[in-house]
């Protein structure tokens, strides 16, 4: 049996995810990040997007996050999360028509426009689609 680390995966709505991991990967500001058994302690924050948490026995589960921080710990990962949800109740459609409305908002700058918001928006439904294809690539191996 792999060597194995406590997850857990919380937001401002509880905890979505307690459990054993072989492996935590999750998108960080300068990257992708691999946390296994025995990594040093670090603190960081999350990019809108997957978590992918590899449990005992090889099982994959996908997250996705809307922003937060990762801390780790020797015996310990934590996922703070602005807002999760498990990848297989993502809506595609809605995240597609996410995409557009941001990048409609972004082409038509108004006098009351807020680039932040709209680029804020833009990468949110982007991440999540990025999540919806990275659960089929799973599903297809």
């Amino acid at each position: 049996m792999a060597m194995s680390v406590h997850c857990d995966i919380v937001s401002a709505e509880g905890e979505i995810f307690t459990g054993l991991v072989e492996m935590v990967i999750a998108h960080g500001n300068l990257g992708d990040l691999g946390i296994s058994p025995g990594h040093a302690p670090l603190i960081t924050d999350l990019k809108p997007g997957p978590i992918r948490l590899v449990k005992q026995g090889g099982e994959e589960e996908v997250f996705y996050i809307s922003g937060g921080f990762l801390e780790v710990q020797p015996n310990m990962v934590k996922v703070l999360a602005d807002t999760v949800q498990r990848a297989g109740d993502l809506d595609e459609a809605s995240a597609q028509e996410a995409v557009k409305a941001a990048e409609q908002a972004l082409n038509d700058k108004g006098a009351e426009f807020d680039y932040g918001s709209a680029s804020a928006q833009l990468a949110e439904a982007a991440a999540q689609l990025r999540t919806i294809q990275q659960l089929r690539t799973k599903a297809k191996r």
